[in-house]
């Protein structure tokens, strides 16, 4: 129900404004309901195109070992077995990603101070004042020009640490099919496996 005064266009620029931040949320709902979030048989990096098949063993020491595309899991139930593997994830996006953003951070001579990895439900990404830029450990499981989009977004922040037109006038400089790319990254918590998340 629209209240009394306000405006078609009022309500069409409200709607346009908030719909991403629904998209995510919604998205990042169905990511959690859908999914099971039993240990994994396997985990497979879409940045990357890696697959590590995931070799389970109950055991009552804690260890996960990579073994070029194996993965050896000593756990003695799952919630300890997923707490390792969310370990492995962390270490490996921050292997993976780290670097990647460094280097187009420098080809485009723009300044970072610091990559930090994180494991968040609801951000991909994030640049603070001090130029440190913290990237999701799940941008693994994204398309490579998604992934890179984000570095892109985070970037910008560097010049603009707001989402100002000046701000989204860089991102489109930057990256001129940002649109496209920026839906699919708000419908990216699709992708992302539950035991992930998974306390």
């Amino acid at each position: 129900m629209v209240p009394v005064g306000v405006s078609a266009k009022a309500v069409r620029d409200f709607v346009q404004h908030f719909t991403p931040w629904i998209d995510r949320k919604v998205a990042a709902m169905q990511c959690y309901a859908e999914q099971s979030a039993v240990v994994p048989q396997a985990v497979e990096f879409t940045f990357t195109n890696e697959r590590f098949e995931v070799e389970r063993h109950g055991a009552p020491k804690r260890s996960v070992t990579q073994h070029g595309g194996r993965l050896v899991v000593h756990a003695p139930d799952d919630d300890v077995a997923r707490h390792l593997l969310q370990g492995w994830l962390k270490r490996a996006a921050g292997e993976r990603l780290g670097p990647r953003l460094l280097r187009l951070a420098n080809d485009l001579n723009y300044s970072v101070a610091r990559v930090a990895i994180r494991c968040q439900r609801t951000r991909w990404g994030s640049c603070s004042t001090r130029g440190t830029v913290s990237l999701n450990c799940s941008l693994v499981f994204l398309r490579p020009e998604v992934v890179r989009y984000l570095f892109l977004h985070e970037l910008a922040h560097t010049k603009h640490m707001n989402h100002s037109v000046n701000f989204w006038r860089l991102v489109e400089r930057l990256e001129p099919e940002y649109r496209r790319l920026d839906r699919e990254l708000l419908a990216g918590w699709r992708t992302v496996p539950a035991w992930v998340f998974k306390s």
